[in-house]
């Protein structure tokens, strides 16, 4: 290993880069320094123990990590050798890409020898909903919707079972349904010379295992194989890694598992446990000093971890500040969750970011558990002039579901109403069909009733839930977002009342579309979502029993595990200071219901409200508590 790669990484990082004569685990925690790791090693594979560039494959989970990962090497070999280097044009390896891109490759040259033509057809999302659709106009899908099958067929493919082995591993309610339908799906699929995504795992997988020549090809061609965040690995990518792992035995999986927090993708935590059997040399580093956060933040983080039982777990630490402590709070309801969060934002802009930054807000992030909880805090936010930006999601507002259900609504106070009519109609032509047949009924009772009692009843009459898979997780936060509009119309005594409500509001996002605030400002994003990122300050919300962890993990020792695994995430996105928060009260299924406090918050001790310099009045002295 050079001088100057040396100086880049700490010892534990040295030991990881060096080691190249076998199977190895590299358990990298938060801010660790895993690609920096993994980027030097490709270095010192090629420079020192003169592997040949093409027969490196690296394998990441998204195109936009291979693609920073390629820049990252080429940018790595310019530093430590120079521009005109002969090592530094080796720097192009064998593969950098996702397992479906590598799966899509070797099926575009190999893929005739289990009868795929080369100009196969890979189906998006959309059309998996058509083509599912097609087939339940032949077989009786029951009150199941298209996603309930796609989201069964999934999971049987992730697991490599074929329709033929389906009912020998699965025995659930309506699983013999499933079963034939997952057969005449993909009976059309081959019918048109198409695979979806999980079947370009499959197939490698089938191809990989019956034919052992070129099996052998593939082995011996590649040197080292190295696998990136193999915590998200599925049984299909596991079975993969172990076919394509170099005869040498040189292979190289990085994770934390203290971060899985996908397996209702199917991602399977017990892959680290199958690979210390399959590769039982294998030599594993701990890369436990982190480069992010306080020393506070991360003891915080282990304090909770420490609790699961099924994976290991690091202990990390920075030799940078200790740090401020971390905040835990109560607050007496979700409005005053939202303010306090807003209010606290805007004392630290004032004490910490007010020297002329372009974009103070940007230091910011709003965890959550349910995409739903953002309504609360949109609406505050607008109120009081925090810009802020949803990452990876929609305003609430916006959301098709509640746009849906809010069109229906408009529909019972104005027939007429051409927009209202025009979205209803794109739901289908029998959901219309139902709804104008209820329409007289529901008009009388809005004449009375209250908005959310007439929002009740109307979502009984159109069966719009029944459109909704529960077991589908996508669906699932679709239903909670109903639910939360729900809070809203619980709220307001008329349709009228309501539909003011969500205009006044609608106007408040308008303004906010139209100023220059637009794409910037705090962060607001879903726990799942803000894995990968960092900022200064992380408020995490809702750590009460039932969201955090959430009311469908709770009877499940497994799932509860999960999900303190994603408030470790939350946590460990924390750079500077963190925020806990909790409230008494919260508003749901459109009932006020007394909260408990998450099991995850072990401090029995009363916080008292938080202020970070009770000097500093600016901006937080006109709030309204």
């Amino acid at each position: 290993m050079s001088r100057q790669i040396k100086t880049q990484l700490n010892d534990a990082q040295q030991e990881a880069v060096s080691y190249d004569l076998g199977p190895s685990i590299l358990l990298a925690g938060a801010g660790s320094g895993k690609t920096r790791v993994l980027i030097h090693k490709v270095i010192h594979l090629i420079s020192h123990a003169q592997v040949d560039p093409q027969s490196i494959v690296m394998i990441t989970f998204t195109n936009k990590a291979a693609g920073e990962m390629k820049t990252r090497i080429q940018k790595a070999f310019t530093h430590v050798y120079g521009s005109n280097s002969d090592v530094a044009g080796k720097s192009g390896i064998g593969f950098v890409g996702t397992f479906h891109s590598l799966c899509a490759k070797i099926l575009r040259v190999h893929g005739h020898h289990i009868g795929l033509r080369k100009d196969y057809v890979i189906y998006t999302d959309s059309d998996q909903q058509d083509l599912i659709k097609q087939v339940l106009k032949k077989i009786d899908g029951g009150r199941m919707t298209p996603s309930f099958f796609l989201n069964r067929i999934s999971e049987a493919k992730n697991q490599l079972i074929t329709p033929e082995n389906f009912l020998d591993t699965f025995s659930y309610y309506k699983a013999a349904h499933v079963a034939e339908v997952y057969w005449a799906y993909q009976s059309q699929l081959t019918m048109y010379h198409a695979v979806d995504f999980d079947d370009l795992l499959m197939h490698a997988v089938r191809l990989l295992r019956q034919e052992a020549g070129l099996l052998a090809e593939f082995q011996s061609r590649y040197a080292h194989l190295m696998i990136d965040e193999f915590q998200d690995t599925n049984i299909a990518q596991y079975a993969l890694a172990k076919l394509l792992t170099p005869s040498s035995g040189n292979i190289t999986v990085v994770g934390d598992f203290s971060q899985a927090i996908y397996s209702w993708r199917g991602a399977d935590i017990r892959n680290l446990e199958r690979f210390t059997e399959d590769f039982p040399t294998a030599k594993t580093f701990y890369l436990e000093q982190n480069y992010r956060s306080t020393q506070q933040i991360l003891d915080y983080a282990y304090s909770k971890i420490i609790h699961n039982q099924t994976h290991p777990i690091l202990k990390l630490f920075t030799h940078a500040q200790k740090g401020e402590e971390v905040v835990e709070y109560m607050s007496e309801n979700e409005e005053h969750e939202a303010l306090f969060v807003g209010k606290t934002i805007s004392a630290l802009i004032d004490k910490h970011y007010g020297n002329g930054a372009s974009d103070p807000y940007a230091h910011f992030a709003v965890l959550y558990r349910t995409n739903a909880q953002s309504r609360i805090l949109e609406e505050v936010f607008l109120k009081y002039g925090i810009p802020y930006t949803l990452v990876g999601g929609t305003r609430f507002y916006d959301r098709k579901e509640v746009r849906d259900v809010i069109a229906y609504l408009r529909l019972i106070v104005e027939p007429n109403d051409p927009v209202a009519f025009e979205r209803v109609h794109k739901l289908g032509k029998r959901k219309l069909a139902h709804f104008i047949q209820a329409l007289p009924e529901l008009q009388v009772y809005a004449a009375s009733g209250s908005a959310e009692s007439v929002m009740d009843l109307t979502l009984a009459k159109t069966n719009y839930l029944d459109t909704l898979d529960k077991d589908n997780p996508e669906d699932y936060a679709r239903i909670e977002n109903i639910r939360e509009l729900k809070n809203v119309a619980s709220t307001q005594e008329t349709l009228t009342d309501f539909f003011e409500q969500i205009a006044l509001i609608e106007n408040e996002y308008s303004v906010g579309e139209r100023s220059k605030n637009k794409g910037r400002g705090v962060r607001l994003m879903s726990l799942h979502a803000s894995k990968g990122l960092e900022f200064d300050n992380v408020f995490i919300t809702g750590l009460e029993d039932g969201l955090l962890p959430h009311v469908r993990s709770m009877e499940d020792s497994y799932m509860l595990e999960e999900e303190r695994r994603l408030f470790y995430v939350g946590i460990t996105r924390a750079r500077l200071r963190l925020f806990i928060t909790w409230a008494k009260h919260r508003g749901i299924y459109g009932r006020r219901t007394y909260g408990t406090k998450s099991r995850f918050i072990t401090s029995e001790k009363e916080i008292a409200p938080y202020d970070p310099d009770p000097s500093v009045s600016a901006s937080s002295d006109d709030w309204d508590w």
